[in-house]
């Protein structure tokens, strides 16, 4: 094996066999399960780990263990939770990429469900009651897509076909064919539908609050497909209770939801439990993206997904 040979760190069966193929590429399984026990003597020599679906404090106490780690390359877009908890000199590398089109098919889901009022008659269902009327429908909706990366583009395209009104794109600045998050005081009112597709970070953190909330017409959906903590809580509970707007939520804060949380039962709310990439093939597609990061640290590069640090 040569000096220069890159050892990397993977949890499961699909990472061994898809980083194998990499030249230079030195792959070491380990159990995520069993914590430090579980990595092999290999361990030590790795550069990269790969933490699997494990928190940050579980993947900080191995790379306690591995010395040698120089980049933490994630298997989710999600980077929040690591970014600021790893040892100096370690950079991040988020999958972002990966799920956008499985993601933007709930965010689809979940608004036809609300609109087409498909919980309710589920619920008729169970009780054997026809309880025929007309519900909303998506054809002429407006769209505000806040956010503006993959996962807005993948949203977006499937959004077309159903004949949807406008479909606006909001970033965090103002380019060709996006809009600024400033204009989003002024954007919201003319929307049937806002969808929340932004990472967590400090400026997102909160972003939908009262006013944000406020500035949505009556009978607006929001969707949030981002993160639990981008929404306030308190304040998205006050517009529900009140029956002005309706939400469909796939994250939310805190989570896991505990049993006696009032969102549970709060009206005009759809809640589904962090499931939004939760299908089959989402190990496959993660490494689709792990793979040209790790090719581009053999090459000598930065990963194109780094979030923090330098390799």
């Amino acid at each position: 094996m040569s000096d220069d040979t890159l050892t990397v760190l993977v949890p499961d069966e699909v990472g061994e066999r898809e980083l194998a193929r990499v030249d230079g590429v030195r792959v070491v399984r380990y159990d995520e399960d069993a914590g430090v026990d579980g990595l092999p003597a290999e361990a030590a020599q790795a550069q990269v780990f790969v933490p699997g679906f494990l928190g940050a404090d579980a993947a900080r106490d191995l790379l306690d263990a591995c010395p040698q780690v120089r980049l933490v390359q994630l298997l989710t877009a999600g980077a929040e939770k690591f970014v600021g908890a790893l040892p100096d000199g370690v950079a991040l590398s988020d999958c972002k990429g990966a799920h956008g089109g499985v993601t933007a098919e709930w965010v689809l889901a979940a608004i036809l469900a609300v609109l087409r009022e498909i919980p309710e008659f589920v619920r008729h269902q169970v009780a054997a009651h026809w309880d025929q009327h007309l519900t909303d429908t998506l054809t002429g909706k407006s769209v505000l897509l806040v956010g503006a990366g993959d996962l807005a583009e993948q949203t977006g395209r499937r959004l077309e076909p159903f004949d949807v009104g406008p479909v606006t794109l909001v970033g965090s600045r103002a380019r060709e064919g996006v809009h600024g998050v400033d204009e989003l005081p002024d954007l919201l009112p003319d929307h049937d539908i806002t969808v929340l597709l932004v990472p967590l970070t400090d400026t997102t953190r909160g972003m939908v609050d009262a006013a944000f909330l406020a500035a949505m017409p009556d009978g607006a959906l929001l969707v949030n497909a981002a993160r639990g903590p981008v929404v306030d809580t308190d304040a998205l509970l006050a517009e529900l209770t009140s029956g002005r707007l309706r939400a469909a939520v796939d994250v939310t804060d805190p989570e896991p939801l505990p049993a006696d949380h009032p969102l549970w039962r709060a009206p005009n709310l759809l809640i589904t439990p962090h499931v939004g990439g939760s299908v089959p093939g989402h190990l496959e597609r993660a490494y689709r993206i792990v793979v040209p990061q790790i090719e581009a640290v053999v090459a000598g590069e930065d990963p194109p997904n780094l979030v923090v640090g330098q390799y």
